[in-house]
């Protein structure tokens, strides 16, 4: 067991973390961006006019991407649907309308390439530092499982990730069931367990699955984005262990 402390907040008896991947350990800014961009540029070419208010579904504004926008916290899933539902609304039927979003993020994928996006500068030294106390760290991301596992393997992180989980088929961020399940693939409690994520979906799930706590993570200084969260830090090194 171990006390962290973050902020004014002290968390004891924590016996392990649950990381998301995406604008918390990964900064994904450019690739995420780069993708809905390309994305909607694929389905205007075959539903012209379409694209300015796709992007805007995405969270895309200019050059701008919304950390908690569509393409960054929604798993691979609702991002097709939620894509399809603007393009059923010009009079394309249902599966059309999943098939087209389907193929045009699955060639956005390949066009733009999938060069690792860097990690948030410092990560690596945290989890070798929380690692090395013997708690347990886990990624729940809404990323595919896919995805987490190549994130792992691209930066070399096996040595300090336990637990490599992503969104699939089933149920997706907020849902509680998410950290129980992972907490459980840990060997671990939830209300040993703490949360940390940079969206409000990510607080939601871990509250309402009694974690012992949640830390919400704003590179961007938008506290918004973590709204539920019992602690907000701008670094990933404000997570310190007080007594291991």
């Amino acid at each position: 067991m171990v006390t962290i402390k973050c902020g004014k907040i002290t968390f004891s008896n924590i016996q392990a973390i649950l990381f998301d991947k995406n604008g918390t350990l990964e900064d994904s800014e450019t690739y995420l961006r780069s993708l809905a961009q390309k994305a909607a540029r694929l389905i205007d070419a075959q539903i012209p006019g379409i694209g300015e208010p796709l992007l805007m579904a995405f969270g895309i504004n200019g050059n701008n991407l919304d950390p908690a926008g569509l393409i960054s916290v929604a798993s691979r899933r609702e991002t097709e649907v939620a894509a399809a539902a603007y393009i059923a609304e010009i009079g394309r039927g249902w599966f059309e309308s999943l098939t087209i979003a389907r193929q045009a993020l699955d060639e956005a994928e390949k066009y733009i390439g999938r060069t690792p996006s860097p990690l948030f500068v410092g990560s690596l030294e945290v989890l070798k530092y929380l690692r090395e106390t013997g708690l347990k760290l886990g990624i729940l991301s809404a990323a595919t499982t896919q995805e987490v596992r190549k994130f792992v393997a691209d930066h070399q992180l096996s040595d300090y990730i336990q637990l490599e989980m992503g969104v699939d088929e089933g149920p997706s961020k907020p849902d509680p069931i998410l950290f129980l399940q992972a907490c459980q693939a840990l060997g671990v409690e939830p209300g040993a367990t703490l949360m940390v994520g940079d969206s409000v979906g990510d607080m939601q799930m871990a509250r309402n699955a009694k974690a012992a706590g949640c830390i919400g993570i704003t590179w961007v200084g938008k506290s918004e984005n973590v709204q539920g969260a019992d602690v907000v830090i701008n670094q990933l090194d404000e997570i310190q262990i007080l007594e291991a």
